[in-house]
């Protein structure tokens, strides 16, 4: 087995290439990311489906550190995000640290010899420090739906979308309301001949307003970073202060946000019932929030049905409802999100004691600021446990997380002979402190069931504060937080 390394990433989306471009510039140059995809991208590569876009404007979904002057649109589209994120890999030199189509199986710690060993089904690596830059958000939730098997038609998920399916005049199913589905369905609703949309709630949609960046701007942006700055300034604090006010907890805000959503359907839907089918019957916030402007003039074309009656069975030529309509279909898309839960459980880590991942977070996912996990030692997640947003970028989450993951590396580059295992007092106070603010959030009291809730009801996805009181919390290393030992010892 070769030399060990200092650090070993998993994952070449967002997260993982910031950990390697900023490791890299701190001197950290031993290291490797190792990707199971054959490119690299994360979500971006999967999501490939029509219409695929952030919901974050394009200069604030980018890195801080690498930032890219010629966005062209205020919300990107899915190629040109691939296209960034292949360009950092390109100017920040990482090919040759890049080992695609590797998938881990299991990460060991050895404690005897202070390293993490990883099997692949590529080969076997050794590090000082691993870091998962995995995220939640890469295996597609499947519904469990009697006869969805037994569909004769093409039917998949909008994360592995079929790009041989053409849907030219075809009766074309899709179920799920989410944020795929709301960039999918006015996409493909001009070629089909039928669509039928399979609505188990309605989500809160608010104007996009989308528009292109003139060249005017994307030279000034070239040319005057300050004004580039400025701008991405602006777009956070719109986000942080407008949308954070109105999501974390019920306020005015919430109820002015209602009202227009409320107005977004009804200048766009004139009938009345569609109308009422369409207005979500909780709190603005309680679910993820999402952002269009085309998606409610599509559900009012002729060519268009809005189903809400539960789904009984799909059988081989369509879908059956609980009145016993048989909704017939050539195509099944399936927009039901990914299995949050199940993403952070599918590699086998096993920290100090043997003691696996899957089997310390038994009564759910818990982390120290969603990065650190008591029993395993030299080891970080990026995107964890309560550190996804629903109103600004998950990037400025990202950047925060790596400054913690290259203080743990300096300490342990300056102490060569010990590790570093996050205490469990810190762990169960950073715990018990996002319980309490999670409380009387809108995600506990406004009246939904979300994606973003695990078996419990507990909210262990989203971060339930501003994107400053995190940052602040988490982008240095606090030492007293941690236990350092030397290799070998085995006391906790």
């Amino acid at each position: 087995m070769s030399e060990a390394l200092d650090l070993l990433i998993i994952g070449a989306g967002f997260s993982g290439l910031a950990m390697a471009i900023r490791a890299d510039r701190d001197g950290f140059s031993r290291f490797l990311i190792l990707e199971k995809s054959a490119a690299i991208g994360g979500t971006w590569h999967d999501n490939t489906y029509p219409g695929a876009a952030s919901d974050i404007p394009s200069h604030l979904y980018s890195l801080s550190f690498a930032p890219n002057a010629d966005w062209s649109r205020l919300y990107p589209r899915q190629p040109e995000i691939e296209a960034y994120l292949r360009d950092l890999v390109s100017e920040h030199g990482l090919t040759g640290r890049l080992r695609l189509g590797t998938k881990v199986t299991t990460a060991r710690w050895d404690e005897e010899a202070g390293l993490w060993r990883v099997e692949t089904d590529r080969g076997d690596y050794t590090a000082r420090v691993l870091v998962s830059g995995a995220g939640g958000l890469h295996h597609p939730a499947l519904p469990n739906i009697p006869g969805l098997d037994g569909f004769a038609g093409p039917a998949f998920h909008s994360a592995r979308w079929d790009h041989g399916c053409d849907l030219t005049g075809r009766r074309v199913g899709v179920i799920g309301t989410g944020a795929s589905a709301v960039q999918i369905v006015p996409e493909i609703v001009a070629r089909v001949a039928r669509l039928t949309l399979f609505q188990r709630s309605a989500p809160w949609v608010l104007p996009r307003g989308d528009r292109a960046y003139t060249e005017r701007e994307r030279k000034i942006f070239a040319r005057v970073p300050l004004a580039r700055q400025l701008h991405r300034a602006k777009l956070y604090w719109q986000h942080e202060i407008v949308a954070l006010l109105g999501f974390a907890k019920i306020s005015r805000v919430t109820a002015i946000g209602e009202t227009l959503g409320r107005r977004h359907i009804a200048r766009a839907v004139n009938d009345e019932t569609l109308r009422r089918t369409l207005t979500p019957t909780y709190r603005l916030g309680c679910k993820r929030v999402l952002v269009s402007d085309d998606y409610y003039p599509a559900l009012t074309r002729a060519n268009v049905a809005v189903v809400t009656e539960p789904i009984r069975a799909v059988g081989p030529h369509g879908v059956v409802t609980a009145d016993g309509t048989e909704h017939l279909l050539d195509v099944l898309i399936l927009a039901t999100g990914f299995d949050v839960e199940g993403g952070f459980a599918r590699i086998r880590i096993v920290g100090r004691g043997g003691v696996a991942l899957s089997e310390a977070w038994r009564s759910g996912m818990d982390a120290y600021q969603g990065l650190a996990v008591h029993g395993f030692p030299n080891f970080f997640l990026l995107l964890g446990p309560n550190t996804a947003l629903g109103h600004n970028s998950v990037l400025l989450m990202i950047e925060a997380q790596v400054a913690h993951v290259l203080d743990a590396l300096r300490h342990l580059s300056h102490h060569p002979g010990r590790v570093l295992e996050v205490n469990l007092e810190a762990q169960t106070a950073f715990r018990e402190k996002v319980d309490a603010r999670m409380a009387d959030s809108i995600w506990m009291r406004g009246g939904c069931g979300s994606w973003y809730l695990d078996g419990s009801g507990r909210n262990r996805t989203i971060w339930p504060g501003s994107v400053p009181a995190y940052r602040r919390g988490a982008r240095r290393m606090r030492l007293a937080d941690y236990e350092t030992r030397q290799f070998g010892d085995r006391s906790p």
